[in-house]
């Protein structure tokens, strides 16, 4: 994950013959004055120098403010079990660049990083290119020297001036549309609603994952004759909960039966998009395969089982739309017996507020640890912006660092407690590291 840029570093010098990925991220961070910076015009000229003609391959594009790494997973496995051959682009890593760039289901190496970055590097000349944009534009290079048939690429930030939105989508998924980066985005779901909407494309296959879609989503889908499927509407999701595998049913009128998508952590209504998606783009796999697909399907920091008694989870959500899902998802699989213990971290243009009021309800002890990561806030300073929204009754716990927090509730909790790490990438990168994940 990049470090904040140092804008004084005006003539950083490039890795030289044998620099490693670590230098190569370094010169990342320190060639654009600015960490974002929406835009496609910087790209859009690189892109060219990099390849003659657009990839002749399949593109499939994930947008959306949660889910987006779900629906990329169960696409990616689902393509591969079809016997396509794939590219999968994803972000931010937990713990290794490398996670960001995934050939055939396999991270990619250090060394084919560094090549495709030296690439970009002669490419983009005197063009500035922020930490995003270039490693977007790399692993396309990537991509395209392996010659997968399916990119499956997803939005980093937004959608309509995301670098991923330089190729033209063959389908478009969209998983949800809730208030996140309201500084580069806006503050209503409309205006965002508009902005994730960039990357559909005239007359294109599109899926909206979720069961509310912004009007503003609905008027682009119209405006351009996109093919939308949605839940509700052309698909439809039922519960199983009391049968034998809890999960829920994918019902589409159209193929006159059901998959079965199993609860596993990941949110249903991505794993649901993205069966109506291979459903489309690879008709041949069977049911049977679809579901043994879903069944195995896992994701780090995604309601991540750490350990067991007590059972640690770990999810990466970081806004109140993913709090409310996960504050959902534990008050219907917590144990009676057992309390709720949060650790959560965040950094400071987040809607920390938003965030514990979600999941409040559910939790019955908080322990706040500080980040020290750019834009990481302090225990004590997100002890402050909570002041009022954590009751007094619950006596929140300051610790320095989520290690440390997670020391302290191990200490104390019981076998039946439920401990819940969340607020960040970074957050469950620290979680995951102290537990030796």
């Amino acid at each position: 994950m990049p470090k904040q840029n140092d804008s004084g570093a005006r003539h950083p010098r490039v890795p030289g013959t044998g620099a490693t990925l670590e230098q190569w991220l370094g010169y990342l961070e320190s060639i654009h004055p600015s960490e974002i910076d929406l835009g496609l015009d910087r790209v859009l000229l690189v892109l060219r120098r990099l390849f003659r003609r657009n990839p002749s391959s399949r593109i499939i594009t994930i947008g959306g403010t949660n889910g987006k790494g779900s629906a990329v997973a169960a696409l990616e496995q689902l393509l591969m079990k079809a016997g396509r051959s794939t590219g999968a682009y994803t972000s931010p890593h937990l713990q290794r660049y490398n996670e960001r760039v995934r050939i055939n289901g396999s991270d990619v190496s250090d060394d084919s990083l560094v090549r495709a970055f030296e690439r970009v590097e002669a490419a983009r000349g005197t063009t500035t290119l922020t930490y995003f944009e270039f490693g977007t534009l790399a692993a396309f290079v990537l991509f395209q020297e392996a010659g997968v048939e399916d990119w499956v690429l997803e939005v980093g930030l937004g959608g309509r001036l995301d670098a991923v939105n330089v190729l033209d989508p063959a389908l478009a998924i969209i998983t949800s549309v809730d208030i996140d980066h309201v500084a580069f985005l806006g503050n209503n779901r409309e205006v965002i609603g508009f902005e994730k909407a960039g990357i559909l494309r005239p007359g294109i296959n599109a899926i909206y994952a979720d069961v509310d879609p912004p009007a503003s989503v609905l008027q682009q889908v119209s405006a351009q004759k996109v093919k939308l499927e949605r839940p509700g509407q052309t698909y439809q999701l039922v519960p199983t909960e009391g049968e034998p595998a809890s999960g829920f049913r994918l019902c589409q009128a159209r193929h006159g039966d059901e998959v079965a998508i199993p609860d596993t952590g990941l949110p249903v209504h991505s794993l649901a998009a993205a069966v109506v998606a291979i459903r489309q783009l690879e008709p041949g796999l069977s049911l049977s395969d679809i579901e043994t697909v879903l069944a195995g399907l896992t994701l780090p920091g995604r309601y991540e089982i750490l350990r067991s008694s007590p059972q640690v989870v770990a999810d990466v959500g970081h806004n109140p739309h993913a709090a409310a899902w996960l504050a959902n998802r534990i008050s219907r699989r917590r144990n009676a017996a057992g309390r709720v213990i949060a650790v959560y971290g965040a950094l400071s243009d987040k809607d920390v507020e938003g965030v514990v009021g979600a999941m409040r309800p559910v939790v019955d002890q908080w322990y706040l640890a500080g980040l020290e990561v750019p834009r990481g806030l302090g225990c004590h300073d997100l002890a402050a912006r909570l002041a009022g929204i954590v009751a007094d009754e619950t006596s929140p716990k300051l610790l320095p660092s989520v290690g440390d927090a997670l020391e302290q509730v191990l200490a104390v909790a019981s076998p039946d407690d439920l401990v819940i790490v969340f607020g960040s990438f970074y957050t469950v990168a620290a979680a995951r590291e102290a537990l030796g994940k």
